[in-house]
């Protein structure tokens, strides 16, 4: 099924996820015939936030992270948008995948996946289209060993450096990936790509992920974290003009990719950046309900089955142990969020194959009714289920499959 992000349900109510009641009874009405656990996206809700991530970009392109979606027609649909190009793939299976419709696919990470490698060497149009991420020469050797550069058309590679503040008397503050951080470093490792035979330097990635991945309006600690991200703004502003003016010096870039969801304005305002990259916001999981600067439209969501009612105040509905990679903490749980005012138990949280609910609204429930959860992270719901049901106002207009649901499993 083709999807058209730019028409709407034409219901008169804009947005109607700003009224929780009138949301949810229509998500639930949508899907009344549809049996057992449903995983759903509402499509005037995924319009409004493709929309309004390009507004935040203020006109520099957005590529589309596709780990953060799963569905290829999603993916598609957004890529018709004006204002996104390109996707950013998290595996090389995936990308090559991708590959087959579109020509612009980089690889967010690296890889040392051989057999893919092997494939990306012998598939000329593959290797035009798909960009390689590395940020260590032992990652060209290694593609080296598979396929000698004699053997294979040359490469597409782009440099991944490290995005993430050093602070002063703080340390390392940021996700762990590239070991390259310094301008100089950066530099000395574009000399020897450049250097080397059967690969061409096209780009260069920086994720600050302290600053796009991290919600300032969580709660307590804001203070602390919106004082962070000032700091580390204004030091990646200087670091990361210094690296793409050494870079442009040493190679014809094509582009300079930064940013996620969380930072769009902050990283589209920066000169040295070509793109941004947004994925998260689309789907819009409940990690990114933290945020003072935008406030995204709760376009995926799930949807499970009461089964049992052990107490009064306690529905049990099958399934829910849907939980988001990252640290074992709550954020990571899905939220149940209609009825209002449930929460799963301290001690059991969301289980395997069921999730007991407690709260008032758990009194009015029986069995057979539903209860809706918002995922954490925007991609992985796609992993639990084959196919997302749509929904265009309080009709249900078709699916579209996952990635599972198209037999592929790529990380």
């Amino acid at each position: 099924m083709s999807l058209d992000l730019l028409s709407s349900s034409g219901t008169g109510s804009l947005e109607p996820w700003t009224s929780p009641a009138l949301y949810w009874a229509g998500m639930t009405r949508a899907i009344a015939e549809v049996s057992g656990p449903v995983a759903a996206v509402n499509l005037d809700a995924l319009r409004f936030n493709a929309l309004d991530l390009v507004v935040r970009a203020s006109g520099v392109p957005i590529r589309v992270a596709s780990k953060s979606v799963r569905v290829r027609s999603i993916v598609d649909a957004t890529l018709a948008v004006a204002g996104y190009r390109g996707i950013l793939a998290f595996t090389l299976p995936e990308a090559l995948w991708l590959a087959r419709w579109h020509h612009d696919v980089v690889l967010g990470y690296p890889t040392a996946d051989r057999a893919a490698l092997a494939a990306l060497a012998e598939d000329e149009q593959a290797a035009a289209r798909v960009t390689l991420m590395v940020d260590d020469l032992a990652q060209l050797d290694l593609l080296d060993d598979v396929v000698s550069p004699a053997a294979r058309p040359r490469i597409r590679v782009a440099i991944d450096a490290d995005a993430s503040w050093r602070a002063p008397g703080l340390g390392h503050i940021g996700v762990r990936r590239s070991p390259v951080h310094d301008p100089s470093e950066v530099a000395t490792l574009a000399r020897a790509i450049v250097a080397r035979p059967g690969f061409t330097l096209v780009g260069l990635m920086m994720y600050e992920a302290q600053i796009a991945g991290q919600g300032d309006a969580t709660g307590s600690g804001d203070a602390m974290v919106r004082w962070m991200q000032r700091r580390s703004s204004a030091e990646l502003l200087d670091r990361r003009g210094a690296i793409v003016a050494a870079l442009r010096g040493i190679a014809p870039l094509e582009f300079v990719n930064g940013g996620g969801t969380g930072s769009l304005e902050y990283t589209a305002s920066d000169q040295s950046v070509t793109e941004v990259t947004a994925g998260s916001g689309l789907l819009a999981g409940h990690l990114f309900d933290g945020y003072r600067g935008f406030a995204p439209a709760p376009a995926a969501a799930f949807s499970l089955e009461v089964v049992r009612k052990p107490a009064a105040d306690i529905a049990t509905v099958l399934g829910g142990g849907w939980i988001a990679s990252g640290p074992p903490v709550a954020s990571r749980q899905p939220s149940p969020v209609w009825p209002p005012g449930l929460k799963t138990l301290a001690r059991e949280g969301a289980g395997e194959v069921q999730t007991p609910l407690q709260g008032e609204s758990a009194r009015g429930l029986s069995i057979g009714d539903r209860v809706w959860f918002r995922h954490s992270k925007s991609g992985e719901l796609a992993e639990r289920v084959e196919s997302y049901h749509l929904v265009r106002g309080e009709r249900h207009v078709g699916t579209v499959p996952t990635y599972r649901g198209e037999g592929k499993a790529f990380l």
